[in-house]
């Protein structure tokens, strides 16, 4: 049975590399069958399990209410989808994102449900960071703004150059990833070679203390979650 289930589940996954706009496109028909097919899976492992479980502590998990609203949603949207093509009118498959419901909601996917929760539970206690990081991001562009704004450069292929704040901050938060050093300072270098201290710095503070700082309050949070979680009550 859990075999099975698992099959369906990602069977209902891949269909999006199927389905349009696809990687491998399918004829509609195709797509939708098999699609309804693993919804009758879905809702006959549901009703098996409503038949040995209580009648009030069915309804009572959360889980439960969330694939039979999960399987309402796909045949709903799947409905609306072919009348659709029928009159020819384009639209989307907007029930897709509802489909990893079915990965975590059901029984035999509990460690995966652990593993969300310790997520769901961690993101809260990273959020001093990360506002921390951003408000660094943030006042590093506003400096940028001030030290190049005003001093008329281009970049190599003829564009202002950190004229706008919201393009700095963008620039700068992939400096972060590093996949735009050095070209997003070159302008500046060219300038001057000081204004590299600039950016010297801030990959300093962003990139190895904030990042790596991110990373241990993420690791330790989840952790810790995680040791709760498995000495806490079955679900």
């Amino acid at each position: 049975m859990r075999t099975a289930t698992y099959f369906f589940i990602f069977l209902n996954l891949s269909l999006a590399l199927f389905e349009e706009p696809a990687v491998y496109p399918l004829p509609f028909l195709a797509t939708s069958v098999l699609e309804v097919l693993c919804l009758l899976v879905f809702l006959g492992r549901l009703t098996h399990f409503a038949k040995v479980t209580l009648h009030n502590v069915f309804w009572r998990d959360t889980k439960n209410i969330c694939i039979v609203v999960a399987i309402l949603l796909s045949l709903t949207d799947l409905a609306i989808y072919g009348v659709l093509r029928l009159y020819d009118v384009r639209s989307i498959r907007w029930s897709r994102i509802v489909r990893p419901i079915f990965l975590i909601n059901f029984a035999e996917s509990r460690q995966i449900r652990r593993a969300f929760r310790s997520i769901r539970n961690t993101l809260p206690e990273i959020t001093y960071v990360f506002l921390l990081f951003m408000f660094s991001l943030l006042m590093f562009s506003l400096m940028a703004l001030k030290l190049f704004g005003e001093r008329n450069l281009q970049t190599a292929e003829g564009l202002p150059y950190f004229r706008s704040y919201l393009e700095i901050v963008f620039d700068l938060y992939v400096l972060v990833t590093t996949a735009n050093s050095p070209d997003v300072m070159m302008p500046a270098f060219d300038f001057s070679s000081w204004y590299a201290l600039f950016f010297i710095a801030f990959v300093i503070v962003n990139t190895y203390i904030f990042m790596s700082l991110f990373l241990a309050v993420v690791y330790n949070n989840y952790k810790k979650h995680l040791k709760v979680t498995r000495g806490g009550a079955c679900d």
